[in-house]
Order: structure tokens, then C-alpha cells, then sequence
């Protein structure tokens, strides 16, 4: 049998349902995580946390913030590493994973006695901040960058690699930190290197539901899912994609609706795969200068149906209780229904963030 042929619509579909943006909203915060395998952390708050934003757009204004904080802290279903929020049932699927290279063991077998400082004070007062730590290296962590001479969040995130610490919570933006076994569940399964990427990948895959088998590495979580799923080809698009084989029993059995999404949404993530399935181009544009942005400083992309339509420029300007909105970017023209449907969204965003109007463009 030959390979199974979907058009860029049908793959377009798969991709939303899997994103759980089609119109049968999800209704837990924990079993949504859990579909998506991430929710991607990042402080700006111009509209709001990405992690809320992408929350939010699955499941509604019903979804409150704290919500996301009790998962964490409280009932621990959800866990954070490396920046990203994951369900709890995957978390040997990426303690399993223990990066070390000859530069980070060289600096831990050099620092032994910082080591067994911090876990001995985490053991006996954590959780704790990475300033309530004190610093009593012996060889300084050298770096161009960033990172230089901040050894104790060092040290903090090489244990974390190693499973020996865990990000407890937050204050604020602050990471609190404590042993891992007052993290993890005391009964987590750790599978070997292969067998968490192989899990890993169809996990991937089913949040995706359509993906290529190999690719360029991109920043936070890959884009690929190698041999995992079914093969297929999609229509104008070149080479063979893999597909989640649940999403091609109901391909055609599709229903969409309207939502504004994070820059930092999983639809969109993989701009290549956005320019060849949704012909949706997007940067974002908040590292630029003002003058050289297209769509905005934040723009939120705007989904209708299985189609990416346009940009949302818009901010909370929570000290006068508005949602300014800039402009709606149209990638394709709007029709009365869209832009109905888009205004909808805009209204439902500003009362979800508990702001008293919208300001919309003079037209």
C-alpha cells in the first residue's frame, strides 16, 4: 500500500484538534497539560503569562491562574522543569534524561563540599530561593555570559538535571527550590534514555498530531518525533510527515471555532510548520524596535476554524482597567463572521483578565 495522501485542510485539522483548539473546549487543567505535554513559562506579561494565555485559550474564562499554581505547589500533578510546566505522570520520562558533559562534571567534582552545603541546608530549612543559599564554592563558575560567577543557581540547575533537586514553586518569577524527593512522587518510574525518547516522541505526536520525523533543533522542546505515528504526504507540501494514527480515524469529522493565541503557543511554535500547513507567517516582534515591528510587541495569533487568520496587537493596561487594543492584523480578509467572531474573543480575553473595557482602534 502506498503512502496515505491528506490535504494541507486535513492536516490543518489534525493539528488544531491535537492542540485541543477545535470547538470541544476541554474542561480540566490537569488532563489538558496533559494532552499539550507543556505549558512553555516566560515572565512577560504584556497581555498575560504565556502559560495562562495558552491555558486560557482551551479552556475558557472558567480557567483562573491560581488554578495552575495549586497544581504545582499544592496537590503536585504538575511539575516545573527547565522553564516548562508538565504533568506529573511524565516526570520519570525526563528524569530519565541526565545531560552531563566534561565542563559541568569537572566543576561539580571541583565543588563536592558546595554540593553537599546545599543539599544539607535544602534537607534541613527548604524550600528555599537561590539567594536564602549561601555561596560557599570553591572554583567559581566561569562564563561569557550570563551565568558567570551565579553559582549557586548553577549548582541548583545541575542538580536538577540530576533529580536530586526540583523547582517547588515560585514567588513571583523567583524559582523556590527543594530536595526532589519532596517533589516527585516517591513511587516515579524512570524508563532508560531510549525507552523516554521513544515515549517521549509519540507523546509529542499526539499533541502535535502531525509533525515531521526529523528537522532542525529548535529552543525549548523539539519539533520532531521520529519514526513514531504514520507516515503521510500532505498536499503542496514536500517530503513525508508522520501523523498521530488516533487523528485519521475522525480527520474529516472536524468542528472549529475562533481563539487568540500565546506567541509562545505549540500550534504555532514550529514556524516552518506554520508557513507549510496554515501559510502563517509570524515573528515575535517584542525584541525589535518599535519601528521595525510589523504585527506588534506581543501580538497574539488568531486562529478561525483550522485556519491562522491574523495578528491581535493588543496590551493590559491594568492601571486604567483596558485592554488597549492596537490593531488587528488581517491575513486573509476578514468577513463579517470572523470579524465578529474575533471581537467575541477580544471581549471574552478582557473580561477573563478582569478589565473593565476594550479600546479598539479607531477605524
Amino acid at each position: 500500500m502506498g503512502i496515505r495522501r491528506l490535504t494541507r485542510e486535513q492536516a490543518r485539522r489534525i493539528a488544531v484538534r491535537a492542540q485541543l483548539l477545535d470547538a470541544e473546549r476541554p474542561d480540566d487543567l490537569v488532563a489538558t497539560v496533559r494532552q499539550l505535554t507543556l505549558l512553555q513559562i516566560d515572565p512577560t506579561s504584556a497581555i498575560a503569562p504565556s502559560a495562562d494565555l495558552v491555558a486560557w485559550s482551551r479552556l475558557g474564562s472558567a480557567y483562573r491562574p491560581e488554578q495552575l499554581k495549586q497544581a504545582v505547589e499544592v496537590d503536585r500533578t504538575l511539575f516545573e522543569r527547565n522553564a516548562l510546566i508538565r504533568p506529573m505522570s511524565d516526570a520519570g520520562l525526563y528524569l530519565a534524561e541526565v545531560p552531563e558533559w566534561p565542563r559541568m562534571l569537572d566543576w561539580l567534582e571541583a565543588n563536592r563540599s558546595f554540593q553537599q552545603d546545599v543539599l544539607a541546608l535544602l534537607a534541613e530549612r527548604g524550600p528555599l530561593t537561590s539567594r536564602d543559599i549561601p555561596d560557599t564554592c570553591s572554583v567559581p563558575w566561569a562564563s561569557t555570559g550570563w551565568t558567570n560567577n551565579r553559582n549557586v543557581t548553577q549548582l541548583l540547575e545541575f542538580l536538577a538535571r540530576r533529580g536530586q533537586v526540583a523547582i517547588s514553586g515560585r514567588v513571583g518569577r523567583e524559582r523556590i527550590w527543594d530536595l526532589a524527593e519532596r517533589v516527585y512522587p516517591a513511587d516515579v518510574v524512570v524508563p532508560t534514555a531510549a525507552e523516554a525518547l521513544q515515549i517521549k516522541n509519540e507523546r509529542r505526536l499526539r499533541s502535535l498530531g502531525i509533525a515531521r520525523a526529523k528537522g532542525t533543533e529548535v529552543p525549548v522542546e523539539p519539533a520532531i518525533v521520529g519514526d513514531t505515528g504514520e507516515p503521510v504526504e500532505v498536499e503542496d507540501t514536500p517530503g513525508v510527515w508522520r501523523v498521530d494514527p488516533a487523528a485519521l480515524a475522525t480527520v474529516d469529522d472536524f468542528e472549529g471555532r475562533t481563539a487568540l493565541l500565546s506567541p509562545f503557543d505549540r500550534l504555532i511554535h514550529n514556524r516552518v510548520r506554520a508557513l507549510e500547513l496554515f501559510d502563517f507567517e509570524y515573528t515575535l516582534e517584542m525584541y525589535k524596535p518599535a519601528a521595525k515591528r510589523r504585527w506588534g510587541y506581543f501580538a497574539l495569533p488568531i486562529l478561525h476554524g483550522d485556519r491562522l487568520v491574523g495578528k491581535l496587537d493588543a496590551i493590559a493596561d491594568r492601571k486604567a482597567s483596558v485592554l488597549r487594543v492596537h490593531a488587528i492584523h488581517q491575513d486573509v480578509r476578514f468577513t463579517r463572521a470572523i470579524s465578529k467572531a474575533v471581537l467575541a474573543e477580544v471581549d471574552d480575553l478582557a473580561g477573563w483578565l478582569d478589565l473593565a473595557k476594550v479600546e479598539l482602534p479607531s477605524s
